[in-house]
């Protein structure tokens, strides 16, 4: 009774028919046979994924297997506020598309995507549209005709270990693994009651409260988007201005270590998160920010949760520039001698062996020593420099020439424009 109750009051919460709601593990869990299942259900209308380039890591790794095991995938690529378009899902579409998969809002800049719109063109194509709303569904229901969704209680302030998967009727769906007796046979073993009951009371409870603390976080978070970039120069603010999940706000800071700067706000009470590579184990840039195309180093993930004060908000804003101006510091040393060299009119910027930022750093250094039309060669062998050295051109109105092949590592090309 008390798991039939949840699955109704999910439902009405998702908007879907109960008997199309199931209860998984996690949200993961839920996104991998969603993903799986729709999969195997369509194969003889083809084997072709679509996925957008700033899904969460579980619809990636999905279609990652999904290539292992002989499949196609189209990444849709995004615009620098990281939303995609629905045009760019029609021309994605092809004969043989069995899936196309599109976050409702993104976990790491906070942008919502046009997922009615998309799921209009899927439609019209005859292709099931599998959502990933664990971001938004605490914030209310997912518009559009979408064919699959889910999502996840922790995203909501409900326990973890809770995922739904919703399958709407019609929509072709195989379970893959062992046939199991419980929800429909599309998650096995037993259900965590207890659990269960409390995600659905969470989620109504959070919702009974959505428009009004919306209203209020979007306040608290357009204060910080808009006085960081007066407060602290050289930051770039991500995701979209508009179209974005209430409480998030993310931004990049120009010669900062992320990780440096998360501890620094750590000491003073402040508990945030980074996309950039140096907070990472495999120095690499988050996926998001390198399909996005802005800079990553000395990111910052703000994300308010429900009853933020205002004056925490006032307090982080005050702690922030010193935070910056110490890791800043730190590692603004001048170039060393050795470090620029002139080779045949060209300065070059050796930065080999060198992490995120200090090959920005070391660029910034240098520009103002070349004349108008000069170019700078930045040789670099991290991995972040690939996003980063662009990006800083693009918020410094300089050229990004482009990649080129190094004895070791890479060479960037940048020509002073001013």
């Amino acid at each position: 009774m008390l798991l039939d109750a949840a699955r109704e009051a999910a439902a009405e919460a998702v908007g879907c028919r109960a008997d199309e709601l199931v209860f998984t593990s996690s949200g993961t869990r839920a996104v991998h046979s969603g993903v799986a299942g729709v999969l195997a259900g369509r194969r003889r209308v083809g084997r072709h994924l679509i996925v957008s380039a700033v899904e969460h890591s579980s619809v990636l790794h999905s279609a990652e297997a999904f290539e292992a095991d002989g499949g196609t995938v189209t990444r849709v690529a995004v615009d620098r506020t990281g939303t995609v378009t629905a045009s760019s899902y029609a021309e994605a579409l092809r004969s043989g598309t069995a899936l196309a998969c599109l976050q409702s809002a993104n976990h790491e800049v906070g942008t919502e995507q046009p997922v009615a719109e998309v799921a209009s063109v899927c439609r019209e194509a005859g292709v099931p549209l599998l959502v990933d709303a664990a971001q938004s569904l605490g914030w209310g229901r997912v518009d559009g005709d979408w064919s699959v969704l889910t999502g996840s209680a922790h995203k909501w302030g409900g326990p973890s270990g809770v995922g739904l998967l919703v399958v709407r009727k019609g929509v072709r769906f195989a379970t893959q693994g062992p046939a199991d007796e419980r929800e429909s046979g599309r998650a096995a073993g037993f259900e965590n009651i207890p659990a269960i009951v409390a995600a659905v009371a969470s989620l109504r409870a959070v919702r009974a409260e959505a428009d009004a603390e919306a209203v209020r976080l979007r306040e608290l978070t357009d204060r910080i988007r808009t006085r960081v970039p007066s407060l602290v120069p050289d930051v770039e603010v991500a995701g979209h201005p508009t179209r974005r999940l209430p409480g998030v706000v993310t931004f990049s800071c120009l010669y900062v270590d992320g990780e440096t700067l998360l501890h620094e706000l750590d000491r003073e009470g402040f508990s945030v998160s980074s996309g950039s590579s140096c907070t990472s184990s495999t120095l690499t840039p988050s996926h998001v920010l390198r399909a996005m195309g802005v800079l990553s180093e000395g990111n910052v993930r703000v994300s308010l949760p429900a009853g933020a004060m205002e004056a925490d908000v006032e307090r982080f804003l005050a702690v922030l520039p010193e935070a910056v101006a110490a890791v800043r510091e730190k590692l603004g040393a001048p170039v060393p001698a050795d470090v620029a060299v002139v080779r045949d009119d060209v300065l070059v910027v050796d930065a080999l062996g060198r992490r995120c930022p200090l090959p920005v750093i070391e660029l910034a250094k240098v520009i103002g020593d070349v004349p108008v039309g000069g170019t700078v060669r930045v040789l670099s062998d991290d991995e972040a420099a690939r996003l980063d050295i662009p990006a800083w051109c693009e918020m410094r109105g300089q050229e990004y020439v482009g990649e080129e092949e190094a004895e070791k590592g890479s060479a960037y090309v940048v020509r002073r424009v001013s």
